[in-house]
């Protein structure tokens, strides 16, 4: 059985080169075809030895994700569809700014934690994906978009974990992963520009902030328990209190000096002038001394079918923004791309052969109870 070679961080690399009777610059040469130059072929490698290519042969592949589908949006937006085998699919997305390229990356094949506003959480959830699953995705999309794109120069300067599936629910294969990103040999991503974004699994940001501080992402969405707890099944077991200790713990060690709390706009539900307010008076709990510690980003709902909620009006979107730029937290608003492809936030929901019956759990929460803000 061969190994794929996608599946190792640099120090997996090293040691399994070791396992061959090889250095550890072997290691890094190799890392460096792979990762910077997109080559799969050993035989291409031409500066390692042809012993250990040989050797290679006989014993690993670099083997990327098949793709099923790719759908250009009129925007520039790409979305691909990778086979993650046994009858899941999951989806990547590209989206391109004058500044900067932005790939959206999933870590899991559908997602447990079933948030109302998410497509992908109604399909429920099939398994972790590997960590050469995730870095494929990665790998993939560089390396067409620099021949798409006809240029030799890197094309992404910005990853988010932000696509479908819960990041620090797959937290063994999530930091191999991230490494590999970051790594000078790699793909030489800034921990600036490399997000992980979570619906609040505790423990793991905890650790996160140890073993891979990167930028942080927390899918916020209320300011109260109940209407969170409604809207994120999660909140029960981590309430805000616990997330937002959480979130002042990382600030410790993140790259950046602020947190983004990402906050869907639900028509009727979690957008009136008074939950402004209570998200005001929230974050200022948290503030120590004064200081600002996040930015807000609304993101107008994409809707579908079995969510039963609306998008905001926008009148509303710009109303609740100016009341948290007026109250001094910089907030926002979410520019959606790659609608015409189901490309935009919220609506990535590949093909998913649900373990969770997550249809029967979901018919149970249709109904939002509207909590009244006390702020």
């Amino acid at each position: 059985m061969t190994t794929n070679l996608l599946d190792f961080d640099l120090g997996g690399l090293v040691a399994f080169c070791e396992r061959l009777g090889e250095k550890r610059f072997r290691a890094v040469q190799l890392f460096r075809w792979i990762h910077q130059r997109g080559i799969a072929d050993f035989g291409a490698m031409t500066d390692i030895a042809k012993s250990l290519r040989q050797k290679l042969q006989n014993t690993a592949t670099v083997t990327p994700l098949p793709v099923v589908t790719q759908r250009i949006s009129s925007d520039g937006t790409i979305k691909w569809l990778f086979d993650v085998g046994a009858g899941n699919a999951v989806e990547t997305v590209f989206i391109p700014e004058d500044d900067r390229g932005t790939l959206c990356i999933s870590s899991q094949a559908g997602c447990a934690v079933a948030c109302r506003f998410c497509s992908t959480g109604h399909q429920g959830f099939s398994r972790n994906l590997t960590v050469g699953e995730i870095v494929g995705q990665l790998w993939f999309a560089e390396h067409f978009l620099r021949q798409h794109l006809q240029r030799d120069e890197r094309i992404i300067s910005n990853v988010v974990m932000m696509g479908m599936g819960e990041p620090l629910q797959n937290y063994s294969n999530l930091i191999p992963a991230l490494r590999t990103m970051l790594d000078d040999h790699g793909y030489g991503l800034s921990r600036r520009r490399v997000t992980v974004s979570t619906s609040g699994v505790v423990p793991m940001m905890d650790r996160l902030s140890q073993d891979c501080p990167v930028a942080l992402a927390v899918s916020l969405h209320a300011g109260n328990d109940a209407l969170r707890g409604d809207l994120i099944p999660l909140n029960r077991k981590y309430p805000l209190d616990e997330l937002l200790s959480a979130c002042q713990r990382y600030l410790e060690f993140a790259p950046r000096d602020f947190i983004t709390l990402e906050y869907c706009m639900l028509d009727g539900i979690n957008d009136t002038p008074r939950h402004a307010q209570e998200l005001v008076q929230l974050v200022r709990q948290y503030a120590p001394s004064g200081k600002a510690w996040c930015k807000f980003n609304l993101i107008p709902f994409n809707p579908f079918p079995e969510s039963g909620l609306t998008r905001s009006p926008m009148l509303a979107v710009t109303a609740f923004a100016h009341i948290l730029n007026e109250a001094g937290i910089v907030t926002t608003i979410r520019k959606t791309r790659g609608d015409d492809i189901d490309a935009a936030c919220g609506q990535l929901a590949g093909d998913v052969q649900d373990r969770t019956r997550v249809e029967q759990r979901l018919l149970k929460r249709r109904v939002i109870t509207i909590q009244e803000s006390t702020a």
